[in-house]
């Protein structure tokens, strides 16, 4: 284990997370009202947690300010991440086709300004399902595309910006009792979705099953992360001191280095004041994965 420090009962460990570039977007999903903008950025989102699996991390960032829609409805935003832009577009491109255009009212906007080169094909590719009969059209520079469907029109951007960002920034926190920890991570999660720029990709925020990069079965990516597992405790080279017998973890990925900072920021201080909490660590791999390195010491 890493040298620790402590306030009271808790430690807080002088370790860092380890995060790594990727290619990200914001779009802003609107609808008739903000329980169908809602419904259709959570099925955006679905089966987006990591991409050891996934085509793409998403998740939730915030609803969209009243002047942030183009058209002034009410509004989500979604922010979406993959190792490449041509990864991303076609990932983006897929789910808006799948979930967003097929829920009643919704439009879908992109919600990043970027040069030519940093944009990929959002509507420009969404046009095809309109058959011949999708309209282009261009209002202050830009282009839309309105597809027809059955309760309407379906009104997309042609391109979405993107930005260079950052996946893997993470808090590994451990507790005595389960339910108690358990608790304070939530309420944790609850903090860090007040932070703009970031999202938590996991479900409800919270990792139950960390992973370790390889496997003794050859064709897996990635693994359990044996170490950090309480019922292994006796089986491997374990990370857990004594009383310590469940591990969360969040995850967040963000836009700017900034932003995952103040996030994991927010999270610290509100895991600091829990009785729930025994310990606050994170996930590294010595610096050989990624190059953003988040030093919880150094984060407030």
């Amino acid at each position: 284990m890493s040298s620790t420090s402590s306030t009271s009962n808790l430690i807080v460990e002088d370790t860092f997370a380890e995060a790594f570039p990727m290619t990200a977007t914001r779009l802003i999903i609107t609808a008739h009202n903000i329980e169908l903008a809602q419904m259709a950025a959570r099925e955006f989102c679905g089966n987006a947690s990591s991409v050891i699996g996934c085509d793409a991390e998403a998740g939730i960032e915030r609803l969209a300010r009243q002047d942030e829609a183009p058209d002034g409805r009410p509004g989500v935003c979604v922010l979406a991440f993959a190792f490449s832009r041509s990864a991303l577009a076609q990932a983006v491109t897929a789910r808006i086709g799948q979930n967003v255009l097929t829920c009643p009212t919704t439009a879908c906007y992109s919600g990043l300004d970027a040069p030519a080169d940093k944009r990929i094909k959002v509507g420009a590719q969404l046009r095809f399902f309109g058959d011949g009969f999708q309209i282009a059209k261009k209002l202050d520079q830009r282009r839309y595309w309105r597809i027809p469907v059955m309760d309407g029109e379906f009104v997309c951007d042609d391109v979405a910006g993107t930005v260079k960002g950052i996946g893997g920034g993470n808090l590994l926190i451990c507790g005595s009792r389960q339910i108690e920890c358990l608790e304070a991570v939530q309420t944790a999660v609850a903090k860090i979705r007040q932070v703009d720029d970031v999202i938590l990709p996991f479900p409800g925020g919270i990792v139950r099953a960390g992973s370790k990069v390889g496997s003794k079965y050859p064709k897996l990516k990635a693994s359990t992360n044996d170490r950090w597992c309480p019922t292994l405790r006796g089986q491997t080279q374990t990370e857990l001191a004594p009383g310590e017998n469940v591990v969360y973890e969040i995850v967040i990925d963000g836009l700017s280095e900034q932003a995952v900072a103040q996030a994991m920021l927010v999270g610290l201080e509100s895991l600091k004041t829990s009785p729930g909490v025994l310990r606050i660590s994170a996930g590294n791999y010595g610096g050989k994965l990624g190059p953003h390195h988040f030093h919880l010491r150094q984060l407030g």
